[in-house]
Order: C-alpha cells, then structure tokens, then sequence
C-alpha cells in the first residue's frame, strides 16, 4: 500500500485518518493541502477516482460559492489548483483509488 493523505493542519476528519491509519501500523505520507497544494496530475487522478470535481470541493470554505458560477470544469480545476483551501479534506489515495472526507469502511477494503 501506498497511502498519501492530503489534508489541512486543523481539520479533525484528517487527524482522524491519520490516527485510523496509525492505530493499523500502515505507513503515510502526510501532505498540508494548505501548504503545499495538489499538482494538476494528482488532483485529476483523485478526480477520477471520486467521480468528479463535485466531490472535491468544500462547501463550507468561504470562496466556495465562487466554484458554483464558474461554468467550465477547466475554470473549477484551475481555481482549486490555485487556491486548495477549497479542497474538502482529507484526500486518501491509496494508488489509483482515492476517497475524499473520513471514509474507513473503504479503507478497510485496500488492507
């Protein structure tokens, strides 16, 4: 396995993952998504992996009713790549598979 977590420093569901994944000895690679970002690469595999950008963004993140007006999904990549505070956390990718917020019924399955 693996594991890469992308997450932000307070977020609860990333520490959460962190803790979940731990507690099983399985090794991660933790990112700040804050930080550091996603490259474009990452972010369209973990795109395809979760069935869309929809999936990716966090709602509750002030700029994130912006997303909603921007009529291209190029445009929606763009500002996520740009701004990745957006992003709903944590991203968990195990390879090509990915999972996006604190889904250890999943998880389970790549042991």
């Amino acid at each position: 396995m693996n594991i890469q977590i992308f997450g932000k420093s307070k977020c609860f569901d990333t520490k959460k993952a962190e803790r979940y994944f731990k507690e099983r000895g399985i090794r991660f690679q933790s990112i700040d998504v804050a930080k550091f970002g996603m490259s474009k690469g990452e972010l369209a595999s973990v795109k395809a992996a979760v069935g869309g950008l929809d999936a990716l963004i966090d709602e509750k993140a002030p700029d994130a009713a912006l997303l909603r007006y921007l009529a291209y999904e190029e445009d929606k990549e763009a500002k996520l790549l740009e701004n990745p505070k957006l992003l709903r956390t944590p991203i968990v990718r195990n390879g090509r598979q990915a999972t996006v917020g604190y889904r250890p019924e999943i998880w389970k399955t790549w042991e």
